[in-house]
């Protein structure tokens, strides 16, 4: 069944599936064309009177004194496109580029930009022929993504570069090799093309993607630990969480249990101490704030993908073109730096379980977790390891949302940096999800040198995974080279799928 633009409420899951998809079908509904049709009315209306409206009969930013002409005012939209083609810096990948052309085609079926009928028909095309243009990484400010959807609107023109299939090209030869022709842009349609979120909602749905498997795989991780320094499990009972019910704490404290059902460490007289250090027994806490956290940067995205928000934008009920502040998205950008403070919280847990785990005095094994004893280092060099990457992992959680300098004679004099906050995250995902590895690879060695009876569900999945490729450590050696291998076996979606994710 074709993804019906106008119809279908689309998911981050949704855009995240389509994206990787190139046999996805894509089609107008009929709704959506009708919402279309009337928009483009509208514009056509304004586009034949005297009435000042921004980007349609007058110019941009710092120009919007201009007065256009209407004979100038359809090939200023192509001038428009090309002038703002300013992004820099490496491209993003496909899949974003996709997602992007997906999230702006599904935007524009809402009815709020009037965009010319004939151009969403070519995007809608371009999906379906698997074509996306080639998008800078670097330029938006987050007040809108003009600069980087620029892209789209040169690959409508048939200019600058195109992907298709891992293939990079210019674009004009691109639409010729699957019968394709660019459009002439009508009025306003180039504002429509560049004044969006798109390009920050493409790029932030996959990177929460995968942040989401980290966080989830990291709490299965924990849990590993958990019975690898065989803690405390009182602290998960639900009358605990129901006595303070912060947001998600419920939640996180039942996923826990869900983890570390079927563990002999739940057995009366199981845990060695009636309270653990921190990064053990306020496990549900952190991860509740991580669950809100990932929740909130979720719920700004998905709505974004789902609104209207040009300016001007068609007010169809009133037949009004009413310039609007909905392109700024400092609600994401805000959101994905307080996901970038909570993995960080994540993180220093993280890494004071794996050193309690090499701390005989605290964990009651062997000394740096190494069976042979003596002068053998066992896994404690990975603490310096352990240490670098968190000192990333802080740097990266620094906000970006900050504002940036006041642009375009300081009319716009606020920008929320939405997509440096989505790449920042992005960048602090890589020596997080290393952390991560090396708490698993700690905490399997402690679990094989504690022997519990019985493992819990969480480590029932992950012992075989990482002893697949990891064997335990008998005697020194390269330790490095097994958290690599760890790390790589971790990134795969088969381990994730079996250990699920927090309950509803």
């Amino acid at each position: 069944m074709p993804v019906l633009l106008g119809d279908d409420h689309l998911t981050l899951d949704d855009l995240d599936r389509l994206a990787g998809d190139p046999e996805a079908v894509f089609a107008l509904s009929s709704a959506g064309r009708e919402r279309v049709e009337r928009a483009h009315t509208v514009v056509r209306r304004y586009a034949e009177g005297d009435e000042p409206v921004y980007g349609l009969n007058t110019g941009l930013g710092g120009n919007l004194a201009h007065r256009l002409d209407r004979a100038e005012m359809e090939s200023f939209q192509a001038q428009m496109i090309r002038g703002r083609s300013v992004g820099v810096g490496e491209p993003l990948p496909e899949a974003v580029s996709r997602a992007a052309l997906i999230a702006r085609a599904h935007g524009m079926a809402l009815g709020g930009t009037g965009i010319t009928p004939a151009v969403l028909d070519l995007m809608v095309d371009l999906l379906n022929a698997g074509v996306s243009p080639v998008i800078p990484s670097r330029g938006s400010i987050g007040a809108g993504d003009l600069t980087l959807a620029a892209a789209i609107g040169l690959l409508v023109l048939g200019r600058g570069e195109a992907w298709q299939g891992g293939r990079r090209a210019p674009a004009a030869a691109m639409l010729a090799e699957r019968g394709l022709t660019p459009v002439a842009l009508g009025p306003k349609d180039g504002l429509s093309l560049l004044n969006t979120s798109a390009v920050s909602v493409a790029q932030g749905a996959l990177v929460l993607a995968e942040a989401a498997h980290w966080l989830h795989l990291s709490a299965a991780v924990a849990a590993l630990a958990f019975e690898g320094y065989a803690a405390n499990p009182s602290i998960f009972d639900p009358r605990l969480a129901d006595a303070r019910p912060a947001r998600a704490q419920q939640r996180a404290a039942a996923w826990f249990r869900e983890l570390l059902s079927g563990s002999s460490l739940l057995a009366p007289g199981s845990a060695r101490k009636i309270q653990d250090a921190l990064s053990f027994r306020c496990l549900s806490q952190v991860y509740a704030a991580a669950l809100d956290a990932l929740a909130q940067a979720r719920e700004g995205l998905e709505l974004e993908l789902n609104s209207r928000s040009d300016s001007p934008l068609i007010l169809l009920d009133d037949g009004l073109m009413l310039s609007s502040g909905n392109f700024h998205t400092p609600a994401i950008a805000l959101a994905f730096d307080q996901l970038a403070l909570a993995l960080c919280h994540l993180a220093t847990i993280s890494a004071q379980r794996s050193v309690k785990l090499m701390t005989p005095a605290l964990s009651g094994l062997p000394k740096y977790l190494s069976p042979v004893g003596g002068a053998s280092a066992g896994l404690v060099p990975m603490q310096k390891t352990i240490a670098a990457l968190l000192g990333e992992v802080r740097l990266k959680a620094n906000p970006a949302s900050l504002d940036a300098m006041p642009v375009s004679e300081t009319v716009e004099d606020h920008a929320p940096q939405t997509p440096l906050t989505i790449r920042k995250l992005e960048e602090q995902l890589l020596p997080f999800g290393w952390i991560v590895a090396i708490e698993a690879l700690v905490a399997a060695q402690a679990v094989d040198l504690r022997a519990p009876p019985a493992l819990g569900r969480a480590a029932a999945v992950l012992m075989p995974a990482i002893r697949a490729v990891a064997p335990p450590l008998e005697e020194d050696r390269e330790s490095g080279w097994d958290a690599a291998e760890v790390h790589r076996r971790l990134q795969d979606r088969t381990v994730i799928a079996e250990l699920g994710g927090p309950p509803a």
